[in-house]
């Protein structure tokens, strides 16, 4: 059993009603409320010693996990609204709850987000697990999702990859919201931001939409300090990954407003096994890692 399988097992188990547009199974859930907008709703957590190290400020925490969450409205082509926290610790640590709400505030501010309530809870082993529920909404037109990519379309992604828990960046990124905005309608439907790792998001990209993946390992952008390997299969990257068809290629790179965000045409979807992902074979060698898996951790 892993990850992946088990939540797909999951997403079954579970009766919708006719206002659920997308389910379980996408970076958000769509909800039809009958207004202009779509209402989007997502989850995430952040666990110490996993999502980062002992020790880490609880400001950066805070910040983590609201910008994490955000990435995902901004996959959907949204806009962040409203969230609520919910805390388990120990120690129940006055200080350490002040320092992780102040900065909660201040980057929701930023964002224009309201947190309107949560919960705060006492753990019996050491350490902190903070969950956030995001609410957003997006219009109908600009709706995106995994499964919207077609055979033929390329693969694009923002920003640069790997190497992004022992640089800090998974600490200090910032969602894509605008980029996310730029793209959504106009060239896109199919987008996802990357937090298990480049390949194994790519692939659930790649899954959704029915196609099998031809990835070019060679035109991922790199952070200083990482690999191909990985930036392929580190994750904590939070950038945007997404399909648009080769017409529009041109436009877009021509259009591209964000001179601080590289943007790089890394693969393109082809017929095949939904999911399958090639153009990776000479370095298979290496183990190459597929992504993190909160079950165990795999190789290909």
């Amino acid at each position: 059993m892993n990850e992946e399988d088990f939540t797909k097992k999951l997403a079954g188990m579970f009766q919708q009603g006719p206002d659920v547009l997308v389910g379980p199974g996408d970076d958000c859930a769509v909800l039809d409320t009958g207004a202009d907008r779509l209402l989007l709703a997502a989850a995430d957590q952040l666990i110490s010693s996993v999502h980062y190290l002992e020790g880490c400020p609880p400001a950066y925490a805070a910040r983590k996990l609201l910008r994490r969450n955000i990435s995902d409205i901004a996959a959907m082509g949204g806009t962040p609204t409203h969230a609520l926290v919910t805390l388990a610790l120990n120690p129940v640590d006055e200080i350490w709850l002040t320092d992780f709400h102040a900065s909660l505030a201040e980057t929701a501010a930023a964002y224009g987000v309201s947190v309107i309530g949560g919960d705060i809870a006492r753990l019996f082993t050491k350490g902190e697990v903070c969950s956030l529920t995001i609410l957003g909404s997006v219009e109908r037109e600009k709706l995106c999702l995994r499964s919207g990519a077609k055979t033929g379309d390329l693969l694009y992604a923002t920003g640069v990859f790997g190497n992004s828990f022992h640089s800090g960046h998974h600490l200090e990124f910032r969602p894509r919201l605008e980029e996310a905005r730029f793209l959504a309608g106009h060239f896109t439907h199919a987008m996802m931001d990357v937090s298990d790792g480049l390949l194994k998001d790519a692939a659930r990209v790649a899954d959704a939409s029915g196609c099998a993946l031809v990835l070019d390992p060679l035109r991922i952008p790199l952070r200083r300090g990482a690999t191909v390997d990985g930036a392929l299969g580190d994750g904590e990257d939070y950038e945007l990954i997404f399909a648009i068809p080769p017409p529009l290629s041109e436009e877009l790179e021509a259009a591209w407003p964000f001179p601080e965000t590289p943007l790089s045409c890394i693969g393109r979807f082809t017929d095949g096994t939904p999911g399958a992902v090639s153009g990776l074979e000479h370095l298979k060698q290496n183990k190459l890692k597929t992504g993190f898996d909160h079950f165990h951790e795999e190789t290909v």
